[in-house]
């Protein structure tokens, strides 16, 4: 008993730590005249692209929309959140959060 214990205790340490030390992946990509531009940032629009078996099988295409100026910043990211649905689901089902930021 004391072993499985010791096993089960073990196993929920190394889940914590990998979680914890795990980096999140963001990619930032500028379009047209982003960073030239001046002016406040705000969410023009967001999504969650889903894959299947460890991002081989897209599940869709996220059509996200975007400044009709074409001037923005793409940002995608592997969060704690797409981590955790990673690996519950053993990576059979992946996620990646993406942003598409604007200026005023």
């Amino acid at each position: 008993m004391e072993n499985i214990k010791h096993k089960i205790l073990m196993i929920l340490t190394m889940i914590i730590l990998t979680a914890f030390l795990s980096s999140c992946a963001t990619t930032k990509t500028s379009v047209g005249t982003f960073r030239e531009k001046e002016g406040s940032e705000y969410t023009y629009s967001k999504g969650k692209q889903w894959w299947l078996f460890w991002g081989i099988l897209p599940v869709g295409r996220t059509s996200l929309s975007t400044p009709t100026d074409g001037s923005c910043q793409v940002i995608t990211r592997y969060n704690i959140i797409d981590f955790l649905i990673s690996g519950l689901t053993i990576g059979i089902l992946t996620t990646e959060t993406i942003k598409v930021i604007a200026k005023k």
